[in-house]
Parts: C-alpha cells; sequence; structure tokens
C-alpha cells in the first residue's frame, strides 16, 4: 500500500523551489508558443495554418525532449540548470533570429519551425527532470498532481499575460528576450540557492554570466534587427510600425503617398484610396432617401467617415472597430489625420471599440445605411462576418429603405470569394448589386450592395444604381459614367454563380473560396 503523503512527505526548500520554477517556466512555455506562433502568421499568413502548425509541432518536440530525458542519469539538477540556461538563449533570440533570416531567404516557415522544435525539445525537458528530482520529497501521486498543477497554473497566467500585457506593451520584439530572462531567472535561484546540491556550480556561474551578457546583447540588438527584418518586407521605408493586442500596423511612405498594412495586408495607399472608399459609401449613400444615422463596421482608419461627412444630412455616424489603438492612431497620427482629414474627431462620429458580431447581436438601434469595411475574410473569425446570419442581422438593423454595402474582396483574384458574398447577402433576404473598381495599388476590388428584396428587385436596383448622378458631392474618381462601369462586368463572372454556396456560422464556404483565389498574382 502506497504511504500517505503525511508520512512521507518532507518540508524542503528545494521542493518548494522547484514548484515556483514550475509555474515560471510554464507561463514562459505557453508564452513562446503564442509568441512563435503569432510571428508565423506574421511573416507567412495564414494564421490558422500558422498557429495550428508551430503548436503541433512544439507539442511534438515537447514530447520528444520528454523522451530523451529518460537518458539523462545522475546530477538531474545540474541538468536542470542547464536546460534552463538554454531556453533563456533560445526564446530570448528567436523573434531577433526569424526576422533576420526573413530578410534573406522565401523559406521563413522552415526556419520558424526548427525553432519551434528547438524551444518545444528543451521544454519538453523540463518536466520529467522536476519530477525526478522532486521524486525524494513526495510519493508519487502527490509528485505528478503537484508538478503538473503548477505547470498548468503558470500557462494560465501566461496566457493571460500574453494577451492583455506583453504582446499590446513589448510587442514581438522584446517579449521572447523577457521569457529569456525569465528562464535564466528560474536557473539562477537554483544555481545560487542550491549551489551546494550541484556537482559543477561554478560551471554553471560561468555559463550563466556568459547567457546573461548575450541576453542583455539580445535586448540592445533586437530593435534594429527586427526592424532590417521587417523592412524586408515592404518596397517603400517604414515611417510607423505598432504591435496591438490584435494585429501590425504599419505605415511605409513613397515619395509623397503613404501606404497601411494590418497584419501585412494592404489597407490603402494614398496614392489611389479614393478609388476604394469613394464607391464603398457613395453608391449606397446616394441610394437612400434618408441617411441620418449610419453605421460603419470596420473602418478605423477613419476615411469611409470621411466620405460619410461629405453628406450634410448624415447626423450620427456610429464607427465599431475592433481595435483601439487603430481609430486612436486615425485620431492623431499626422499621416492618417491629413488622409482622413480628422473624420473620427467630427463630433458626429461616435468610435465603439468592440467586436462587430457582439456589437450589431447587442445593438438594437436601427440606421439608414450600413458600411462594412471590414478586412477579407482570411479566418474564421473574419468569416463569421460575411454569413448570412450576419447579414441577416443586419437586416434587421436597417430602416425600410436602407442599404448595407460589404467590400468583397477580387472578383478577379478570387472570383469565388467575391460570389459567395452575394449569394450570402441574398439568402439573407437582400437585392444585391455587384459592383467592381480597377485600383492600380490593389488591382480589382469589389463591393456587393444590398437593399431590402421586399422593396426592390435586383434589377430596378441596378437601374437606380446607374442612374445615380452623385451631384454636389466632393468626389476625386465617382460620378456617373464611372458608376456605369462599375456595375458591369463582361462575361465569365457570372456563369458558375449557381454553383457558390452561401456562407454561414456553420459552414465557413468563404474561407475555402477566398484561399483558392490567385493571391500570388496580386
Amino acid at each position: 500500500m502506497e504511504p500517505t503523503p503525511d508520512a512521507t512527505s518532507k518540508s524542503s526548500p528545494l521542493s518548494r523551489t522547484l514548484k515556483l520554477c514550475l509555474f515560471a517556466t510554464g507561463c514562459a512555455a505557453i508564452v513562446t508558443e503564442y509568441t512563435l506562433a503569432t510571428l508565423a502568421s506574421y511573416l507567412l499568413g495564414n494564421a490558422i495554418f500558422q498557429w495550428t502548425a508551430v503548436i503541433s509541432l512544439m507539442l511534438f518536440a515537447m514530447g520528444l525532449g520528454s523522451r530523451m530525458s529518460r537518458k539523462l542519469i545522475g546530477f538531474l539538477l545540474d541538468r536542470y540548470v542547464i536546460t534552463e540556461i538554454c531556453l533563456s538563449l533560445l526564446c530570448a533570440f528567436s523573434a531577433i533570429f526569424c526576422y533576420w533570416v526573413s530578410a534573406y531567404t522565401q523559406n521563413t516557415n522552415l526556419i520558424i519551425y526548427a525553432v519551434s522544435c528547438l524551444v518545444g525539445f528543451f521544454i519538453g525537458l523540463e518536466i520529467p527532470l522536476i519530477t525526478r528530482i522532486n521524486d525524494d520529497y513526495e510519493p508519487l501521486r502527490v509528485n505528478i498532481s503537484s508538478v503538473m498543477e503548477f505547470d498548468f497554473y503558470g500557462a494560465l497566467a501566461g496566457g493571460g499575460l500574453f494577451a492583455f500585457v506583453l504582446l499590446p506593451f513589448l510587442g514581438l520584439t522584446y517579449t521572447p528576450i523577457l521569457l529569456g530572462a525569465l528562464n535564466l531567472a528560474v536557473a539562477t535561484l537554483i544555481l545560487w540557492k542550491f549551489s551546494n546540491l550541484l556537482k559543477w556550480p561554478k560551471s554553471l556561474r560561468r555559463a550563466f554570466a556568459a547567457s546573461l551578457a548575450v541576453i542583455i546583447l539580445a535586448g540592445a540588438v533586437a530593435k534594429p534587427i527586427v526592424l532590417f527584418g521587417e523592412q524586408s518586407k515592404y518596397k517603400d521605408k517604414i515611417v510607423y510600425e505598432e504591435q496591438t493586442r490584435y494585429q501590425k500596423i504599419v505605415i511605409t511612405q513613397w515619395k509623397d503617398d503613404y501606404w497601411l498594412f494590418l497584419n501585412g495586408g494592404t489597407q490603402f495607399s494614398t496614392y489611389d484610396e479614393e478609388r476604394y472608399h469613394e464607391p464603398l459609401v457613395h453608391p449606397a449613400l446616394s441610394l437612400v432617401q434618408e441617411r441620418e444615422d449610419v453605421l460603419v463596421l470596420g473602418g478605423g482608419d477613419g476615411l469611409a467617415a470621411r466620405e460619410l461627412l461629405k453628406y450634410p444630412d448624415v447626423k450620427r455616424i456610429t464607427l465599431v472597430d475592433l481595435d483601439p489603438a487603430m481609430t486612436h492612431l486615425a485620431q492623431t497620427h499626422e499621416i492618417l489625420l491629413a488622409t482622413n482629414r480628422g473624420a473620427l474627431n467630427d463630433p458626429r462620429v461616435t468610435v465603439v471599440n468592440q467586436d462587430a458580431y457582439k456589437f450589431v447581436r447587442e445593438n438594437s438601434r436601427l440606421y439608414d445605411a450600413i458600411v462594412v469595411d471590414l478586412p477579407d475574410p482570411k479566418t474564421a473569425a473574419l468569416s463569421l462576418l460575411y454569413s448570412v446570419g450576419f447579414y441577416k442581422t443586419l437586416k434587421k438593423h436597417l430602416k425600410p429603405f436602407g442599404a448595407v454595402v460589404t467590400q468583397s474582396a477580387s472578383p478577379l483574384y478570387a472570383p469565388e470569394a467575391f460570389l459567395c458574398i452575394k449569394q450570402s447577402l441574398q439568402a439573407a433576404g437582400f437585392s444585391v448589386l455587384p459592383y467592381q473598381n480597377s485600383i492600380p495599388t490593389m488591382g480589382r476590388w469589389g463591393w456587393n450592395l444590398g437593399v431590402r428584396s421586399e422593396y426592390m428587385n435586383p434589377e430596378k436596383l441596378k437601374e437606380a444604381a446607374v442612374g445615380l448622378e452623385f451631384k454636389n458631392l466632393e468626389t476625386l474618381f465617382i460620378n456617373r459614367d464611372a458608376m456605369i462601369s462599375m456595375a458591369h462586368f463582361g462575361k465569365g463572372l457570372f456563369e458558375r454563380e449557381d454553383e457558390i454556396e452561401p456562407n454561414t456560422e456553420f459552414n465557413h464556404a468563404l474561407m475555402k473560396y477566398y484561399r483558392q483565389g490567385r493571391w500570388e498574382v496580386y
């Protein structure tokens, strides 16, 4: 019979210290996984695949590390300290190395995956080593449960820290360095407090000193190396960059024009942004007779709001954007202020930093027009905002003769995705007008405009749209001739429309169509 814990457990400072170390390393381990997965998503795109690949590879490597730990016999505390020193260096340089390599190779994914496996391997060594060391102080069932308990508690703390503190404030540049310092602190605690239990204390102290110097060096060189690697992703000079809790914001400059990128994707260029934002706003706003109250979903740069404010009868604009850092930038940064003309500081505009899906579910207000200026449906969370259910909810928020318009990706690069959005709007009870425009910096782009089908059929909607005059509007591009041109697609696009599935909350067909697009041409 196994003895009771009270009969066999020893009150050991080492055992208590090891559990504290487990909490710290569990925290560092989960944050390292999230950091590398986020880095892979940013550098390589396709966030779902990258998160799956990085975390799966790290877990696999942790299994290899755990298996390898059985071959380590004797001097276990020394080997644990060595493991933490190795982890400290790997974590500290993980992002720096990946950014640096990304400037010289197209195979950045292999580098990130290899680094993930290395980090995972050493993480996998930790728990078996601590369990075996702690075996002298607690019976097996208490030992195993307490070791896993503190590791999992650390993981919870790490997840919260990553989402709410580390990523928004330290970004992908300094978060890994902090993780390296945390692992080194664990090694330090064992090294100085229990040096009498170590076989090679002098050698380990020298290794600690060298590692500390290297991590301090990493902190000094991280920013220029990361900027060097990041600059290689863009053709033009980076003049602003910020990692927020939700996305990476980058602004670049070429001559007198600026480009805004979110997570590496082009949002607009001042060179030709009017060819996107004028078609986004004016056909819908010119169709409706009343436009006192307008809802904008997305559009955190303020450019859609700028176009809406050109209508003197627009009295209230509610702009819902998830990222407060983006809307704050649009309200304060000189480049965006000059481009959006201070639209988000206008008293008629109310900015709400909230998830668009949650906002429309919880809000009960009716609007004359709804402008959907959200990112492309690259993820399931974004695809949900292009679903039949979401559009049905938008319909409930529209006044009887209101209109909704949504950006719809490219009918040239991703025609199936474009048609899927059209089909989804139709399935939600809208008559739909698809239209497109050629934007030099983005290629051919499309929109879908919907009105309640009970009030206007698609033929009448198209007839009304191509007859719009856009009089008394200060525009750079759109006029009646432009609208006539944008409403025509030529031959081919709509021939397979009946084969396209609508996008629903339970079947994200849009993600499949979007990923099938020829984005490499773009």
